[in-house]
């Protein structure tokens, strides 16, 4: 790779290197460029994006390196996070409505959602079972320490919430016997979104054919902190026709917290443990208005 990369420097002859992450920035007098590790599906992937009359991804430039491509370097305008969100939102509904179809799946498909789903909500109960015997038990409580034991029962009432719903989920697909899919980008983030003269998606590494709703699970959990979520995820019903399943099943991920681990200073654990209460709060704050307009119907 820095054989391939110093062959680089010498075409392009930069008179600027940034290193951000995985990529490098070449700035040069003849325009600016991006390098990143070769993948090799990449070229493949946007011929078919272009062939759904999809092109919002920055334009390769050289994919002829054993190790690394070239892109076109995409200088992004300046923007509020909500505002970002909101357009990224709108180029991911046109993504999956795009490449959407209807898949022939095997009986087992959505068995097999519904066991792994219930796997990681079963290990969280427990998980949270035990953590708040031991904790309970201490002479004298840590500020992160009592933050959790007061809380618990909003944990508690996610993690079964999620449960019950995954039942009534599962009884309403087990039959099914076609799946929708799309391309998804499986990587999205704001930082994966450029507003320049058109709007742009980077970072297709991780691309796959799966059920839509992955990528709205992966950005909201990634960014709910950032963004105003009502608005984007109205945004996106109001441009993608979720099924009641599909629906269904996004609700029931995003509600499911992630994991509090008590493993760094007593100022990390209160501050991660407040992440996740403030993602259960916001969380049942988002949905709320969905599960009373099927209360009214």
């Amino acid at each position: 790779m820095i054989k391939s990369f110093e062959v680089l420097k010498e075409i392009y002859k930069p008179y600027k290197i940034t290193i951000k992450g995985s990529t490098t920035i070449l700035n040069t007098t003849s325009g600016n460029f991006v390098i990143k590790k070769r993948n090799n599906n990449i070229h493949n992937l946007y011929n078919y994006l272009i062939s759904r009359n999809f092109d919002y991804f920055p334009k390769l430039v050289d994919d002829t390196r054993d190790e690394l491509n070239v892109y076109e370097y995409i200088e992004s305008v300046n923007m509020p996070n909500d505002q970002k969100a909101s357009d990224l939102i709108k180029l991911l509904a046109l993504l999956h409505n795009k490449t959407s179809y209807n898949k022939e799946v095997s009986s087992d498909n959505y068995k097999k959602i519904y066991e792994n789903i219930l796997e990681n909500i079963d290990y969280l109960l427990f998980y949270y079972n035990e953590t708040f015997d031991k904790l309970v038990s201490e002479e004298y409580y840590s500020p992160a320490t009592y933050l959790f034991l007061r809380n618990y029962q909003a944990i508690f009432n996610c993690l079964n919430f999620s449960k019950n719903e995954l039942e009534s989920w599962y009884l309403e697909v087990k039959d099914k016997t076609k799946q929708r899919v799309s391309l998804v980008h499986n990587n999205i983030e704001l930082d994966h979104f450029i507003k320049s003269n058109k709007d742009y998606l980077i970072s297709w590494d991780r691309a796959i054919t799966d059920t839509p709703i992955l990528d709205i699970i992966h950005f909201y959990r990634k960014e709910f902190y950032k963004i105003e979520a009502s608005s984007i995820l109205e945004e996106y019903l109001a441009n993608v026709s979720l099924n009641s399943d599909e629906k269904k099943l996004l609700f029931i991920c995003i509600s499911i917290p992630s994991k509090i681990e008590f493993k760094g200073s007593e100022r990390e654990n209160t501050e991660e443990v407040r992440r996740v209460l403030d993602y259960i709060f916001k969380t049942e704050k988002l949905l709320k208005p969905y599960y009373s307009e099927n209360k009214e119907k």
